[in-house]
């Protein structure tokens, strides 16, 4: 998985792995250990891209400290915090899925895609402004 905005067709979505890993589960509790256990591993996959591209981020961001104006500066450090805050909801939402029972997996599957859609919407804002 990661953040397709950024890198098309490379890896799958979080927002497919919701569909593909949730359809049927309350439905079907034989089949949800396996699904579960699939979309843990591409979410937490999805948590290792994140982790990856805001540490690009943040090297970039020093590496350009010195070019960019106390405006700049201070849209970089709020477009960091940003990026950390919506990393960590996204970390709880993880959290979320891995401690859900069959019952709840949409609702929480939703959570989720939720969290990853700001986080990646955030991504591809700072990838175009920085």
């Amino acid at each position: 998985m990661s953040f397709a905005a950024d890198n098309p067709g490379a890896k799958t979505t979080a927002r497919d792995v919701s569909q593909k890993n949730g359809r049927g589960c309350a439905r079907d509790q034989k089949l949800f250990p396996e699904q579960r256990d699939e979309a843990l591993k591409n979410a937490k996959s999805v948590l290792e891209d994140a982790d990856a591209r805001i540490d690009h981020f943040e090297s970039e961001m020093s590496r350009n400290w010195d070019k960019m104006n106390a405006s700049a500066r201070k849209h970089a450090q709020e477009t960091r915090k940003t990026l950390r805050q919506q990393r960590q909801d996204l970390s709880q939402s993880y959290g979320e899925l891995k401690r859900s029972s069959a019952n709840a997996w949409d609702e929480v599957k939703g959570g989720f895609a939720k969290s990853y859609d700001a986080l990646r919407d955030s991504f591809s804002k700072a990838s175009k402004e920085f």
